[in-house]
Parts: structure tokens; C-alpha cells; sequence
């Protein structure tokens, strides 16, 4: 998909609610016949008499014929979210009058509007920046609170401030390092190479903070990988099924029930866990199950964190802590959990305590100190930076132009410390402005703004 020159200028349209049959349906048309063919075929108010920002009663009608009773809303540019002439057509829910509508319009010259060019259009008539429309679609698909606000900060311009700011200071000294260019005979310094490297340092900091950043945005957007594992038997479906609160996975007596992976998400205090039940680790001569227990350990070395169980009823104090090395080496975030309370043989629990006080103890089955191991689980989870307000990177896009930035930074120094010539210092600046430009939007291309627009949703 690209977006053409001449087709900015066209007037479009989408419907903007979802498909399928609903009590309303939203149609949106932007551009610069979109209130005039409106018009055209709307039994109401003029509506090109009519006010920015108002609301009027009517028929939508195809000749003679009626197709539905409509609100129509209109928005006069620039006040309105591409800052062209919108409207928006609430219609009744019915596909056959969606279907008729649009069709009605396409005859009319307006034009099928592509995945997401409502914010393109929005963002090429400077609306807001490209890290901003991202953000859009970003809080379209949240689906849990952090992330709904992690995507509202950013767009409404935290995230493009910072990175803002940067760019204004670093070209405070680029235009400073070219001017210099053109008095290389006379030896003249417009800029401070001992401010340079101030400023650069500085931005080293804040860069490295927001790539650091990247882990907990990624969590925040994408749910953590949490993998629930341990020995056959151990109630891992059993917890599973706990959590969701439904017969997710198959819970039986025969060891090795579970032989392939099966993934469900979870919403605890906000924050999205993929939680994942894993076939029980032993050794085995069965074919299937062997494949399984293979998945497991693949999974569990990508998790963001384990959560392993041990069965109280059927396994020694040797066998944990054995478990527990291995964990250990493995170097992912777990937590120990010791299942099957209710059948734990004699003084293990107060064993274990002493030894492993950190240990979750629960009873899957009954369902018993779940709230605690989910407390526990969300204290790995270091969501106090994002809840101060701090700015948090959630987009691999931006991640990756962050990391470019820093190369480009750390190569001024490199170059300050070698005292290379100014042209080379120049060219270590234009870098670091190229890929901070990259994020919001000062340095495009036609192909990454169609690659980003091609994920929205039509109709926005």
C-alpha cells in the first residue's frame, strides 16, 4: 500500500465503527467535498450553511429512494481531526444500509479511504507528529490499563516532547560545527567543544534511560510470557485453570497428560500475563510427550519469567533444591511454588520454609492463596517508574532509531576525544538528528509512512 500525491487531495470515505450488525453504525468521510456531497444527497439542512461542530436529523436518500434516517455531524477545517472537511454519518446498524451508503458515495466520486489514512492525513497536515498517530492505534488495541496508558501519554506528546528537545539542542550545535565550515582559513570556534560533550553526555543519559525503558513498554503492550512448569503431577493445569477461572487445560491423575503448550492471558492489576502450561519435565520414551518436554525448555529459556511448581504430596527437600540449581543457571526470573497444600507430607512445608523462605505456598485444587502468588507475580513486574508519569518506549520503530541515536552519539565523543575535523564531527551530528527525526516524523519516507498506516484499522 502507498499513498500518492494526488490522492491527498481526494475525499474519502470508511465506515468507522466495526463490521458486523450493531445498533449503530458510524460512516467518516474527510476532505474537500465532504460536506458538499453530503449535501447532495442528504433531506435536511443545508449543511453547507451549517456551523462547524453540529449535529443535524435527516434522510440519506439514493434519488427518490430512502436508505435510512441519519445524524450527520460535520467539522469544518482545520477544526477537525485530519483539519480537513469531515463528516461523519450515523446511520442504523444494518450491513445492507452501510453497504448502500458507501455505495452511494462511491458513485458520487468519494473515494474508499486505505488502513489508517484518516491519521495519515491527520499527521501530513500537522496535527500531530508521527510518534503520536502511531500512538492511535496503539490505544485502539489496548487491552489493559497500563497499556491504554502508555499509548494515551504518548499521544498526547510526552514521548515527542523528550525527544524534542533533544533534536532543538543538538541543532543548536550542528548549525553552530557547519558555520565553522565556512571559516576554516580564519580558525574561528562557534562552539564549545567542552559544551559539545556536555550536551552529548547529556543526551547519552536520557537516550539510554528511554532504550532502557523499552523492556517494561514491550511488557506493557505485548502481555509477559509466563510460563507455568515443574513435574509431571504437579498442578500445573490445575493453576492454570485456577487463574482463568475455566477448563482451560486438561487436568488428569496420568502423569503426562499435557504434551503440548496451551496459552491463555491474564489481566492482574492491569498488566497483561500470557501465562502458558508446559508439559511436565522428566525423562521419557514416549515419542509425544518427549517433543513436549523439548517445548518446555525452549519456553521457559525465552520466558520473562517461571513460575515452578512443586508437588508437596510427592517430592523431597533433594529433588527441590536440585530443581532450583537448575532453575538458577538458567538465569530467567521464577518464583517457587509449592502446590498441593492440603496433601503436603509432614514438616515439609516448615522445611522449606526455613530453607527457601521466598517459596509460594498454595493449594491449585482448592484454590487456595492464589491472591498472594499473583501479588507476588506482579512485584516482578517494576511498574513504579511507569506510574511516576516517566516517559516509557513501547514501539520497536522507536526503539531501534534510539539505539541508532546512541551509536551516532557515542560517535562524537569518539570523534571529540581523536579531536577529528569538523566536517566529521558534522556528519556525527546529522546522524543523531536523522534517526531522532525518524521517530517523530521531521525525516520520512512515503514507504515507512505506508508501512505504519497499513496497520490501522480502516476507517481511522
Amino acid at each position: 500500500m502507498s499513498f500518492n500525491l494526488s490522492e491527498r487531495n481526494d475525499t474519502i470515505i470508511a465506515l468507522a465503527t466495526p463490521q458486523g450488525v450493531g445498533a449503530i453504525a458510524v460512516i467518516r468521510l474527510s476532505g474537500p467535498d465532504a460536506i458538499k456531497v453530503t449535501n447532495s444527497v442528504f433531506h435536511g439542512k443545508n449543511l453547507e450553511n451549517q456551523p462547524s461542530h453540529t449535529i443535524h436529523f435527516g434522510t440519506i436518500r439514493d434519488g427518490d429512494r430512502i436508505i435510512d434516517e441519519v445524524l450527520v455531524s460535520i467539522f469544518i477545517a482545520p477544526k477537525s481531526f485530519t483539519k480537513e472537511n469531515v463528516v461523519e454519518i450515523s446511520t442504523h446498524g444494518s450491513s445492507y444500509i452501510i453497504n448502500q451508503v458507501l455505495k452511494l458515495f462511491i458513485r458520487k466520486g468519494i473515494r474508499p479511504a486505505k488502513p489508517g489514512e484518516f491519521t495519515q492525513r491527520a499527521f501530513l497536515h500537522g496535527q500531530f507528529d508521527l510518534a503520536q498517530a502511531e500512538a492511535v492505534s496503539d490505544l485502539i488495541h489496548a487491552d489493559s490499563e497500563t497499556s491504554h496508558q502508555a499509548a494515551l501519554n504518548q499521544m498526547r506528546g510526552g514521548f515527542s516532547s523528550e525527544i524534542q528537545e533533544l533534536r532543538t539542542q543538538l541543532i543548536h550545535f550542528a548549525s553552530m560545527i557547519e558555520l565553522e565550515l565556512d571559516f576554516t582559513e580564519e580558525d574561528v570556534e562557534f562552539a564549545s567543544r567542552a559544551d559539545l560533550r556536555r550536551l552529548v553526555e547529556r543526551l547519552l543519559r536520557v537516550v539510554e534511560e528511554l532504550i532502557m525503558s523499552f523492556d517494561l513498554g514491550n511488557v506493557i503492550k505485548n502481555g509477559v510470557p509466563t510460563v507455568i512448569a515443574g513435574k509431571p503431577n504437579a498442578g500445573k493445569s490445575t493453576l492454570l485453570n485456577a487463574l482463568l477461572n475455566e477448563e482451560k487445560a486438561i487436568v488428569s491423575e496420568i502423569a503426562g497428560t499435557t504434551r503440548d503448550l496451551i496459552e491463555d492471558e491474564i489481566n492482574l492489576g492491569g498488566v497483561i500475563f500470557r501465562f502458558i502450561d508446559t508439559a511436565g519435565l522428566r525423562e521419557t520414551t514416549d515419542v509425544i510427550e518427549a517433543i513436549g518436554v523439548s517445548r518446555t525448555q525452549e519456553k521457559m529459556k525465552t520466558a520473562s519469567l517461571i513460575l515452578y511448581l512443586f508437588d508437596l504430596s510427592d517430592t523431597d527437600l533433594v529433588e527441590i533444591n536440585r530443581d532450583i540449581n537448575k532453575l538458577e543457571n538458567l538465569g530467567v526470573p521464577f518464583l517457587k511454588v509449592a502446590n498441593k497444600t492440603d496433601k503436603a507430607k509432614p514438616n515439609i512445608i516448615n522445611e522449606l520454609k526455613s530453607m527457601h523462605p521466598d517459596t509460594i505456598f498454595i493449594s491449585a485444587g482448592k484454590k487456595e492463596n492464589l491472591e498472594d502468588l499473583k501479588a507476588r507475580v506482579l512485584e516482578l513486574v517494576n511498574l513504579d517508574k511507569f506510574r511516576t508519569g516517566n516517559t516509557i518506549v513501547t514501539n520497536v520503530r522507536h526503539y531501534d532509531s534510539l539505539v541508532k541515536t546512541r551509536e551516532s552519539l557515542l560517535d562524537i565523543l569518539t570523534g571529540l576525544d581523536n579531536q577529528v575535523t569538523n566536517d566529521f564531527v558534522a556528519m556525527d551530528i546529522r546522524r543523531s538528528l536523522y534517526y531522532l527525526g525518524e521517530i517523530t516524523g521531521e525525516i520520512t519516507t512515503d514507504d515507512l509512512l505506508a508501512n505504519i498506516f497499513s496497520k490501522f484499522c480502516i476507517g481511522k
